[in-house]
Protein backbone atom coordinates (compact mmCIF):
# COMPACT_ATOMS: atom_id res chain seq x y z
CA UNK A 1 0.00 0.00 0.00
CA UNK A 2 1.14 3.48 -0.92
CA UNK A 3 0.41 6.16 1.64
CA UNK A 4 0.25 10.04 0.13
CA UNK A 5 3.04 10.72 2.73
CA UNK A 6 5.49 8.42 2.01
CA UNK A 7 8.97 8.51 2.20
CA UNK A 8 11.92 6.80 0.33
CA UNK A 9 15.09 6.48 0.75
CA UNK A 10 18.42 4.77 1.06
CA UNK A 11 20.81 4.01 4.16
CA UNK A 12 24.00 2.82 3.77
CA UNK A 13 27.61 2.32 5.53
CA UNK A 14 30.52 0.00 5.91
CA UNK A 15 29.24 -1.71 9.23
CA UNK A 16 26.44 -2.34 10.95
CA UNK A 17 25.08 -4.15 14.49
CA UNK A 18 21.88 -4.98 14.80
CA UNK A 19 22.32 -6.86 18.16
CA UNK A 20 21.05 -10.14 18.68
CA UNK A 21 19.64 -9.78 22.25
CA UNK A 22 20.23 -13.63 23.12
CA UNK A 23 24.31 -13.05 22.35
CA UNK A 24 24.30 -10.16 24.57
CA UNK A 25 23.96 -11.98 28.38
CA UNK A 26 27.50 -13.40 27.77
CA UNK A 27 29.20 -9.96 27.14
CA UNK A 28 29.64 -10.55 23.39
CA UNK A 29 27.62 -8.92 20.48
CA UNK A 30 26.21 -10.81 17.51
CA UNK A 31 24.11 -9.09 14.52
CA UNK A 32 20.73 -9.90 13.10
CA UNK A 33 21.65 -10.74 9.01
CA UNK A 34 19.32 -7.44 8.43
CA UNK A 35 17.66 -4.76 10.36
CA UNK A 36 15.03 -4.76 13.02
CA UNK A 37 11.92 -2.45 12.35
CA UNK A 38 12.66 -0.64 15.55
CA UNK A 39 16.16 -0.13 14.22
CA UNK A 40 15.04 1.52 10.76
CA UNK A 41 12.57 3.56 12.42
CA UNK A 42 15.21 4.77 15.07
CA UNK A 43 17.27 6.28 12.08
CA UNK A 44 14.39 7.31 10.28
CA UNK A 45 13.54 9.62 13.84
CA UNK A 46 17.69 10.74 13.75
CA UNK A 47 16.37 12.10 9.77
CA UNK A 48 13.32 13.62 11.68
CA UNK A 49 10.75 13.31 14.19
CA UNK A 50 8.15 15.45 15.90
CA UNK A 51 6.03 14.45 18.93
CA UNK A 52 2.71 15.13 16.64
CA UNK A 53 3.93 11.94 14.74
CA UNK A 54 4.38 8.26 14.70
CA UNK A 55 6.83 6.90 12.02
CA UNK A 56 5.88 3.69 10.65
CA UNK A 57 8.44 1.16 8.49
CA UNK A 58 6.62 -0.49 5.41
CA UNK A 59 9.42 -2.38 3.39
CA UNK A 60 12.79 -2.69 3.54
CA UNK A 61 14.91 -4.33 0.36
CA UNK A 62 17.99 -5.68 0.96
CA UNK A 63 20.69 -4.40 -1.64
CA UNK A 64 23.84 -5.74 -0.89
CA UNK A 65 25.04 -9.08 -0.10
CA UNK A 66 24.76 -10.79 3.91
CA UNK A 67 28.30 -10.49 5.06
CA UNK A 68 29.63 -10.63 8.68
CA UNK A 69 33.28 -9.66 10.46
CA UNK A 70 33.99 -10.52 13.55
CA UNK A 71 36.20 -7.77 15.87
CA UNK A 72 37.86 -8.18 19.25
CA UNK A 73 36.93 -5.48 21.47
CA UNK A 74 37.74 -3.80 24.66
CA UNK A 75 35.08 -3.27 26.69
CA UNK A 76 35.04 -1.45 30.40
CA UNK A 77 34.86 -4.03 33.10
CA UNK A 78 31.94 -2.17 35.63
CA UNK A 79 32.46 -4.41 38.46
CA UNK A 80 36.18 -4.61 38.42
CA UNK A 81 38.99 -2.52 37.45
CA UNK A 82 40.39 -2.41 33.58
CA UNK A 83 38.78 -3.84 30.43
CA UNK A 84 37.58 -7.23 29.13
CA UNK A 85 38.12 -9.22 25.81
CA UNK A 86 35.18 -9.73 24.29
CA UNK A 87 34.22 -10.44 20.37
CA UNK A 88 31.48 -8.71 18.29
CA UNK A 89 30.52 -9.50 15.18
CA UNK A 90 28.99 -6.97 12.58
CA UNK A 91 27.93 -6.70 9.28
CA UNK A 92 30.00 -5.50 6.50
CA UNK A 93 29.15 -2.72 3.32
CA UNK A 94 25.84 -2.41 4.48
CA UNK A 95 23.43 -0.61 2.16
CA UNK A 96 18.82 -0.92 2.36
CA UNK A 97 16.32 1.39 0.18
CA UNK A 98 13.56 1.54 2.90
CA UNK A 99 10.00 2.68 2.43
CA UNK A 100 8.42 4.41 5.24
CA UNK A 101 5.38 6.76 6.29
CA UNK A 102 3.83 8.50 9.15
CA UNK A 103 0.28 8.81 11.25
CA UNK A 104 -0.68 11.49 13.44
CA UNK A 105 0.49 10.51 17.43
CA UNK A 106 -3.66 10.42 18.74
CA UNK A 107 -2.06 10.20 21.99
CA UNK A 108 -0.82 14.19 21.98
CA UNK A 109 -4.23 15.92 21.41
CA UNK A 110 -2.34 19.18 23.14
CA UNK A 111 -0.45 18.70 19.43
CA UNK A 112 -3.25 18.85 17.37
CA UNK A 113 -2.67 22.19 15.81
CA UNK A 114 0.34 20.84 14.73
CA UNK A 115 -1.10 17.89 12.35
CA UNK A 116 -0.05 19.80 9.03
CA UNK A 117 0.68 17.01 6.83
CA UNK A 118 1.97 18.82 3.60
CA UNK A 119 4.50 20.95 6.28
CA UNK A 120 5.77 17.44 7.74
CA UNK A 121 6.47 15.94 4.57
CA UNK A 122 8.42 18.32 3.21
CA UNK A 123 10.23 19.04 6.04
CA UNK A 124 10.79 14.80 5.94
CA UNK A 125 11.75 14.66 2.48
CA UNK A 126 14.18 18.07 2.84
CA UNK A 127 16.06 16.15 5.74
CA UNK A 128 16.63 13.14 3.52
CA UNK A 129 18.07 15.20 1.46
CA UNK A 130 20.25 16.63 3.52
CA UNK A 131 21.78 13.68 5.40
CA UNK A 132 19.35 14.17 8.09
CA UNK A 133 19.28 16.10 11.32
CA UNK A 134 21.23 13.95 13.75
CA UNK A 135 23.70 11.60 13.48
CA UNK A 136 22.74 8.22 11.39
CA UNK A 137 24.19 4.80 13.87
CA UNK A 138 23.42 1.51 12.07
CA UNK A 139 21.99 -0.31 15.21
CA UNK A 140 24.73 0.99 17.55
CA UNK A 141 27.26 4.37 17.81
CA UNK A 142 30.21 2.93 16.73
CA UNK A 143 28.03 1.85 13.23
CA UNK A 144 27.79 5.28 11.45
CA UNK A 145 25.18 5.26 8.46
CA UNK A 146 23.98 7.60 6.02
CA UNK A 147 21.14 8.78 4.07
CA UNK A 148 19.90 9.81 0.92
CA UNK A 149 16.81 9.64 -1.36
CA UNK A 150 15.70 6.95 -3.68
CA UNK A 151 13.30 5.47 -5.45
CA UNK A 152 12.37 2.55 -3.44
CA UNK A 153 12.83 -0.71 -5.87
CA UNK A 154 15.10 0.69 -8.45
CA UNK A 155 18.97 -0.12 -8.91
CA UNK A 156 20.26 -4.11 -8.55
CA UNK A 157 19.75 -6.09 -4.85
CA UNK A 158 21.99 -8.75 -5.09
CA UNK A 159 19.03 -10.77 -3.62
CA UNK A 160 16.71 -9.73 -6.52
CA UNK A 161 16.23 -13.28 -7.98
CA UNK A 162 17.59 -15.27 -4.98
CA UNK A 163 13.83 -16.48 -3.40
CA UNK A 164 12.93 -16.71 0.17
CA UNK A 165 15.41 -16.89 3.21
CA UNK A 166 13.56 -17.39 6.46
CA UNK A 167 15.44 -15.73 9.54
CA UNK A 168 13.06 -17.39 12.06
CA UNK A 169 12.39 -14.91 15.47
CA UNK A 170 13.60 -11.99 15.51
CA UNK A 171 12.89 -8.66 17.79
CA UNK A 172 10.16 -6.40 15.78
CA UNK A 173 10.43 -3.32 18.16
CA UNK A 174 9.25 -1.45 21.26
CA UNK A 175 5.94 -0.19 22.53
CA UNK A 176 6.25 3.42 24.38
CA UNK A 177 3.57 4.61 26.56
CA UNK A 178 4.19 7.96 23.77
CA UNK A 179 2.47 5.61 21.28
CA UNK A 180 0.68 3.40 22.77
CA UNK A 181 -1.04 5.68 25.75
CA UNK A 182 -0.30 2.71 28.03
CA UNK A 183 1.36 2.98 31.12
CA UNK A 184 3.89 0.32 30.00
CA UNK A 185 6.32 -0.38 28.04
CA UNK A 186 6.77 -3.59 26.00
CA UNK A 187 9.23 -5.69 23.38
CA UNK A 188 7.64 -7.13 20.36
CA UNK A 189 9.05 -10.47 18.94
CA UNK A 190 7.76 -11.34 15.68
CA UNK A 191 7.89 -15.23 14.30
CA UNK A 192 8.79 -16.01 10.88
CA UNK A 193 10.73 -13.02 9.68
CA UNK A 194 11.18 -13.94 5.94
CA UNK A 195 12.78 -12.26 3.15
CA UNK A 196 11.55 -12.81 -0.47
CA UNK A 197 14.08 -11.51 -3.36
CA UNK A 198 15.44 -9.07 -1.50
CA UNK A 199 12.74 -7.77 0.34
CA UNK A 200 11.01 -7.87 3.57
CA UNK A 201 7.48 -6.68 4.40
CA UNK A 202 6.90 -5.34 7.93
CA UNK A 203 3.70 -6.08 9.96
CA UNK A 204 2.78 -2.74 11.27
CA UNK A 205 2.16 -2.77 15.74
CA UNK A 206 -1.56 -1.39 15.42
CA UNK A 207 -2.31 -4.48 12.78
CA UNK A 208 -2.53 -7.14 15.33
CA UNK A 209 -0.48 -9.58 13.37
CA UNK A 210 -0.49 -13.46 14.83
CA UNK A 211 2.88 -13.36 13.86
CA UNK A 212 3.59 -10.34 16.71
CA UNK A 213 3.64 -11.57 20.27
CA UNK A 214 4.07 -8.70 22.74
CA UNK A 215 6.05 -9.10 26.00
CA UNK A 216 5.66 -6.70 28.91
CA UNK A 217 8.98 -5.47 30.05
CA UNK A 218 8.28 -2.39 32.99
CA UNK A 219 5.66 0.28 34.25
CA UNK A 220 6.55 3.46 32.60
CA UNK A 221 4.51 6.61 32.31
CA UNK A 222 4.27 8.79 29.22
CA UNK A 223 6.00 12.60 28.91
CA UNK A 224 3.60 15.19 29.89
CA UNK A 225 3.94 18.30 27.87
CA UNK A 226 3.57 21.28 29.81
CA UNK A 227 3.50 24.69 28.26
CA UNK A 228 6.12 27.30 30.14
CA UNK A 229 8.54 24.52 31.30
CA UNK A 230 9.02 21.57 28.55
CA UNK A 231 6.82 22.96 26.32
CA UNK A 232 7.25 26.15 24.18
CA UNK A 233 3.97 26.05 21.91
CA UNK A 234 3.30 25.55 18.06
CA UNK A 235 3.53 30.03 17.68
CA UNK A 236 6.96 29.72 18.94
CA UNK A 237 10.18 29.83 16.56
CA UNK A 238 11.72 26.36 16.15
CA UNK A 239 15.71 26.45 16.70
CA UNK A 240 16.55 23.32 15.28
CA UNK A 241 15.13 24.31 11.96
CA UNK A 242 17.21 24.00 9.37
Amino acid sequence: MRYRNMVEFVVYGRYALFSDPITKVGGEKFSYQVPTYQALKGILESVYWKPTLIWYIDEIRIMNKIQTQSKGMRPTKYTTSGNDLAYYTYLKDVRYQVRAHFEWNMNRPELVDDRDENKHHNIAKRMIARGGRRDIFLGTRECQGYVKPCVFGEDASFYDDYGEINFGLMVHGFDYPDETGKDKMSVRLWRNVVMRNGRIVFPLPFENSPDIQERPIKSMKRKEFIPGENFLGLNEPEFDEM
